[in-house]
Parts: structure tokens; sequence; C-alpha cells
């Protein structure tokens, strides 16, 4: 009888954010492709943890030691704790020109690097990587869950009433830092929109902590300078600070009737996948990992221009972009956007659903991943089979 292939997998999995969320979703799927996992959290990605009742105690239950010959690691480069007596693959990503030096030096020691687009591959590239350490495999999207016609969830919209009472509702989900570029967002909403215009902007923060709001608040009135006009003169804005567990998240993208991004760089944005295919029309950047699943005739896609890399020195991720080039979407091109989705509501790109649960299903991406592994056991001269 042969024996299951088996994996250990390490990344996070009990918090809030996109890295836990595709920790997750691998690992189920993984097990459903028949392959036994060790599942082992890594603590030290974020402090911020789900409450127990929202995780799913399957995950929890996947702690038990099994005898393989890799470590699928889900981290960045310099978290990677390599196994010496096995394999080690490293899942990561990267959103600027090139990576940094430390991480380059790191991901030479790992057997495997594999990133979810091109353009992650070219920034490991473009840092002296050898071409065939680094290879790509896509991530995914649940399209059962995120799908048109799940029940909206109910988000006040600070003026008496609730967000679903507009008929432009825009939504954008992100965690704080200069990459995202939510300032240059608001900038756009408030030259946009007049405050009687039926529409709202939902900023949804990764994990409602008081210091991201904090942040976000800072960054709002920063806008407000920039433009010389506040909210109360422009379209209805909210920001939704609760922590929501992955089963809340397809109700908050039926709340909406868009996506917009205005990042400066993206390894992938599960948020902008989940609401293609949940149905949204989609605003967003041409650059980096966009241009792998978007393209004009799903989206509309913002002209963006390579410029150097502008962080704060408050900004956590702000060591890994010193030296290194990001995008900068064109604001003018944002605005007319968001206006004329505005104005003709009936002008909607369509097709985009469609690609991405016949492309980028998570079944496809699990095989994908799964090919990649069992080519690296075949070069060492180890068997990795699925049943």
């Amino acid at each position: 009888m042969r024996t299951r292939p088996a994996l250990v997998v390490r990344g996070p999995f009990r918090g809030y954010s996109g890295h836990d969320r595709h920790t997750r979703a691998f690992a189920r799927h993984l097990v459903a492709a028949g392959v036994r996992v060790q599942l082992v959290d890594l603590p030290e990605w974020s402090p911020l943890r789900l409450p127990s009742r929202a995780l799913d105690a399957w995950f929890e239950r996947q702690s038990r030691a099994v005898t393989a010959s890799a470590v699928l690691h889900f981290c960045m480069p310099h978290q990677v704790r390599a196994d010496p007596s096995r394999l080690n693959v490293n899942y990561t990503m990267f959103e600027g020109s090139r990576i940094p030096a430390s991480w380059a030096a790191a991901s030479r020691t790992h057997d495997l690097v594999i990133v979810p687009t091109a353009s992650s591959r070219a920034a490991w590239l473009a840092a002296g990587v050898p071409a065939r350490r680094v290879a790509v495999s896509p991530l995914g999207v649940d399209a059962d869950a995120f799908r048109p016609g799940v029940r909206a969830l109910a988000i006040a919209d600070g003026r008496g009433g609730d967000v679903s009472r507009y008929r432009a509702r825009f939504l954008n989900v992100s965690a704080s830092g200069a990459r995202k570029n939510v300032g240059g967002l608001v900038r756009a909403w408030l030259r946009a929109t007049r405050h009687d215009d039926d529409a709202v902007l939902v900023l949804k923060r990764s994990y409602g902590a008081g210091e991201t709001i904090v942040a976000l608040m800072a960054e709002i009135a920063r806008a407000e300078r920039d433009v010389g006009r506040t909210l109360a003169s422009s379209a209805a804005m909210v920001v939704e600070g609760r922590a929501l567990p992955d089963a809340a998240m397809p109700a908050l993208f039926a709340a909406a009737t868009h996506y917009v991004s205005l990042s400066r760089g993206e390894g992938w944005d599960q948020p902008m996948c989940e609401a293609g295919a949940s149905g949204l029309a989609v605003i967003a950047p041409r650059h980096t990992a966009y241009r792998a699943y978007l393209d004009d005739r799903v989206a509309w896609l913002l002209p963006a221009r390579r410029v150097p890399a502008a962080v704060g020195a408050r900004d956590p991720t702000g060591t890994l972009f010193a030296g290194v080039d990001w995008w900068e979407p064109d604001e003018d091109a944002a605005v007319a956007a968001i206006r004329r989705a505005i104005d003709h509501p009936e002008r909607r790109k369509s097709g985009l659903r469609r690609r991405l649960v016949t492309r980028f299903s998570w079944t496809r991406a699990t095989r994908r991943l799964l090919g990649l592994l069992r080519g690296l056991h075949r070069e060492r001269g180890l068997r990795f089979d699925v049943a």
C-alpha cells in the first residue's frame, strides 16, 4: 500500500492577514489533494490573532508530526528556519522592483523559492538570485464563497443610514503603510466626488488595531490638506474597523459594487481577486501582480509610473524598500475612473469572475504548487507522489 506524501507547512495561520488566509487555504487544499500536512504556526508574523471561536478547529488538529522530506514555508525569506534534514521551499512575494540584499542571501540557501507572479520573480532575479531557484505558482480564490448573491454585511454610513442605500459603493481593503497608498485613494475620492453624490467609499482596515486607525486618520487629514477639501464636502466615506473572520469576508464584498486600489505595488492582492470573484467592478493600477489576472477587458486599469520608493521612518516595512522602486498610480486617471463609475454605473466590464474561476481556483493553485514540489523531489532523487 502506497503511503500518502507528507509536508511540514510552516506559516502564519491564526491571524487576520492575507498571508494567514492563504496559508490556511493551501493547507486545506493540500490535504484535500491527498497530502498529509503538519501545520506549524509562525507567531512572529503578527501578534494579532483571530478569536478562538473564529478559527476553524480543523487547523489546530493538523499539528501532528509527519514524516516528510520537505518543509513548505509561507513567510519572508529572513523568517525561514531551514530544517537541514529536509528540502526547504519558501512561498513568498515582493511588491517592489528588487528584493533586499538580505532576502537574496537567504533565498540562495533555500532549495526553491515560489512566488505567485512574474513581477515577484523579476524582483528576485534583479537581486541576483539564480533563475533556476525561483518559480511562479499563482495563488487562488474561493469562488464558491466569494460570489454574487451573498447577503451583504451591514455597515453604518456615518450619516444615519447603511451603505446599502447608495447606488455606487466602493470598497478598499488595506493594511496601513505607504505602499498601499490609501492617502492617494482618499485624495482621488475628495477630488472626484461631491457631498450629494449617490456614492460611498468603505475603507476596510485589515486588522482593526487602534494604532492602525490612528495612522489612517492622520493619512486622511493629510489628504484633505493636499486637496484643499474636507470629507464633509465629498461623498460619504466610512472606515470599517471590525475584525472579521474568514466566514464574514464574502459579506463584506457583497456590500460593495466596486473595488478600487491605488496601491504602489502588489505581490498578489487577495482582496482584489475576491472582489472580482464577488462580481464587483474593479479599478486598479497597471503594474506588478495586477497584470497577472487583470487587463482592459475585465478591469479599469490606471497608468502608473515607476518611481523610487518613499517610505516613512515609522513604516514597519520601510527597510525592505530602501533603494527600491515601486509604481505611482495616476491620480487624475483614478479621479476620472471613480467619476465615470458614479455617473455611468451601467458601463461595467464583465468577465473577471469567469477568468478567476477558470484560471485561479484554489484547486488549480494547489495542483501547480504540487507540480513544482514533485519536480524538485525528482531533481533530488526523492519521491513525492500524490495518490
